[in-house]
C-alpha cells in the first residue's frame, strides 16, 4: 500500500455574520489583506499564498450563543520567529484595545490567545526552541510537559518589564515556565471548565 501523502495545511475557513469586522480585525492582528471579495465572502493573505484565511457569509446564517459549549474549533494559530516580535505585537494590539483573553507557556509555545468578532479563540505564539524538531521532542518526551499539558498561565506585562530590565528571551521563558510570571487574576480559556484539566498559574516541573 502506498504511503501516505503529506500535504501542507493552506488555509483556514471562517463562517461569519460579521464579514467587515472580520476583515478588518484580522487585518489589524496578522496583517491580512483582502485579495478578492464578494458578496458572500473574502479570501485574505498575510503572505506570497494566494489565501490564508477564508471567509464565507449568508443571510441564512446564525450567531451561536452556546458556541463555547458545543464542540469544534478552539483556535487558529500565527507563529512569529521571535519574543521580542510576540511582546511588540502585544504592545501594539494593547494600544488597539485588544487585549488576550489568555496568555500561557505551553513549554514548547509562548502563546497569547485572542478573541476576534465572531467569539473565534486566535493563537499568537512563539516556538521557545525557535526549531520546531526541538520543540517536537519536548512535547514527545519532557516529564514537565506529561505531567501539564497546559503550562503556567503568565502576565505579559512581566515579561515587558523583564525584557525592558535587558532579560534575555531564554531567561523570560525559564521563570515563566517556572511559574514565576503569573497573572494575579484567571484568566478565560474558552471551554466549560469540567471539558479538561484547569490551566494552573504554576508548573509541576520547570523545564531545564
Amino acid at each position: 500500500m502506498p504511503a501516505t501523502r503529506r500535504p501542507v495545511l493552506h488555509h483556514v475557513n471562517l463562517k461569519t455574520t460579521r464579514l467587515d469586522e472580520m476583515i478588518q480585525w484580522y487585518g489589524q492582528v496578522v496583517g491580512c489583506e483582502v485579495v478578492f471579495r464578494f458578496e458572500g465572502g473574502a479570501w485574505l493573505t498575510n503572505d506570497a499564498a494566494n489565501h490564508r484565511l477564508a471567509l464565507l457569509t449568508s443571510s441564512a446564517l446564525t450567531d451561536d450563543g452556546a458556541k463555547l459549549e458545543h464542540a469544534g474549533l478552539h483556535h487558529i494559530a500565527f507563529e512569529y520567529e521571535s519574543l521580542d516580535d510576540l511582546l511588540d505585537e502585544y504592545s501594539r494590539l494593547a494600544e488597539l484595545g485588544l487585549r488576550p483573553h489568555f496568555t500561557v507557556d505551553h513549554g514548547m509555545t509562548t502563546s497569547f490567545y485572542y478573541v476576534d468578532p465572531d467569539g473565534n479563540s486566535v493563537e499568537l505564539q512563539i516556538d521557545n526552541f525557535a526549531d520546531w524538531r526541538e520543540s517536537r521532542a519536548f512535547m514527545s518526551e519532557a516529564e514537565a510537559f506529561a505531567l501539564d499539558p497546559v503550562g503556567p498561565l503568565v502576565d505579559p506585562e512581566l515579561m515587558l518589564a523583564m525584557r525592558a530590565e535587558g532579560a534575555s528571551a531564554a531567561e523570560i521563558h525559564r521563570l515563566a515556565y517556572a511559574g514565576d510570571l503569573a497573572p494575579e487574576a484567571p484568566m478565560d480559556p474558552r471551554v466549560p471548565l469540567d471539558a479538561g484539566p484547569v490551566p494552573r498559574t504554576s508548573n509541576q516541573g520547570a523545564m531545564t
